[in-house]
């Protein structure tokens, strides 16, 4: 899911007073000043570059708990390999690769 406007202005000015209504911003914040359109859009855009990541991060993340964690106390335990847990990390990181930056 693409990030919206309200994503890109919160994370521009975070903890700002502020209503979008629609498209128009009204700022109420007194401490923050007013992000222009031109921030706006770009922290739009980085945040969007970065949302490939961040899902193949959630992915590998569910992925790590479910099936290579187990194996991990299955190895503490003596009942698998350390090659055995690994293969299984390394099996996740290629299932879910990171774009290339």
């Amino acid at each position: 899911m693409n990030p919206t406007k309200t994503q890109a202005i919160s994370s521009l000015r975070p903890g700002a007073e502020w209503v979008l209504r629609g498209d128009i911003l009204e700022w109420l914040d007194e401490t923050q000043t007013q992000p222009s359109e031109a921030e706006i859009e770009a922290e739009l855009q980085r945040l969007t570059a970065e949302q490939p990541r961040k899902e193949a991060e959630a992915l590998r993340s569910a992925a790590y708990q479910s099936e290579a964690d187990p194996l991990f106390f299955q190895y503490q335990a003596g009942e698998v390999t350390k090659g055995e847990w690994m293969a299984k990390r390394e099996e996740i990181r290629a299932r879910y690769p990171y774009p290339n930056p």
